[in-house]
């Protein structure tokens, strides 16, 4: 399993792309917002003659759900996520509320993702796990093979996503990364939705929301 990590559009969201050895491909979080961010993608997916297969959505934040119409309008692909993110304001209106021009309506999931469902693509094998706090329906992706997490907004490399958006929750958030993501082997990758990779061993040491625990 080969993990690519890019930063895109005008928040700096990190988006991944899991290669397996055929060249399968798991895109996580696409964030590409401008006409330059989609021919990075693109033309990296081509040289390295990919073939993405599966898009998922730790989450519909506007910075993670940008890129979403450019994937299925360029490989076909629907997104996935956790249908309580739906309860949330659309893309075109979140994007209303930090000054951002958004035209085209959002791209429905062709698969509601619930927590303990396992996602496999190729050799790829990422259970998803269910923290809300940050959104509705945030999800996490964890390969226990590849000892890595991907924890979009939840959990930062320091710190942990902000609770004050549409359907935050700090006590749920807090709550969840404590039972679902604290309990990982320590040695695990955690690699979030913005900003350097951290692992769970350095986040139980030093991150400050956890000094207690």
């Amino acid at each position: 399993m080969r993990i690519y990590k890019f930063e895109f559009n005008q928040i700096e969201e990190n988006t991944y792309l899991i290669q397996d050895e055929t060249n399968n491909a798991v895109i996580i979080d696409c964030g590409v917002f401008f006409p330059e961010e989609e021919v990075q993608l693109k033309q990296f997916v081509e040289k390295n003659n990919l073939t993405p297969t599966r898009l998922l959505n730790t989450h519909l934040h506007l910075d993670h759900a940008f890129g979403n119409r450019f994937i299925y309008e360029t490989y076909g692909i629907l997104p996935e996520y956790n249908k309580a993110e739906e309860s949330m304001p659309c893309l075109r209106d979140q994007a209303r509320n930090f000054n951002i021009m958004v035209n085209d309506p959002d791209i429905q999931a062709i698969n509601y993702i619930e927590d303990g469902d396992i996602i496999t693509v190729g050799s790829i094998q990422l259970k998803a796990l269910l923290i809300p706090g940050h959104s509705p329906g945030s999800l996490c992706f964890y390969s226990e093979e590849g000892a890595c997490v991907f924890t979009g907004d939840v959990l930062f490399n320091g710190s942990i996503g902000r609770s004050d958006l549409w359907g935050g929750d700090l006590n749920r958030l807090i709550s969840g990364i404590v039972e679902k993501l604290l309990t990982l082997p320590d040695d695990t990758v955690v690699y979030p939705g913005h900003g350097p990779s951290t692992t769970i061993g350095d986040e139980k040491k030093n991150n400050p929301y956890f000094e207690n625990i």
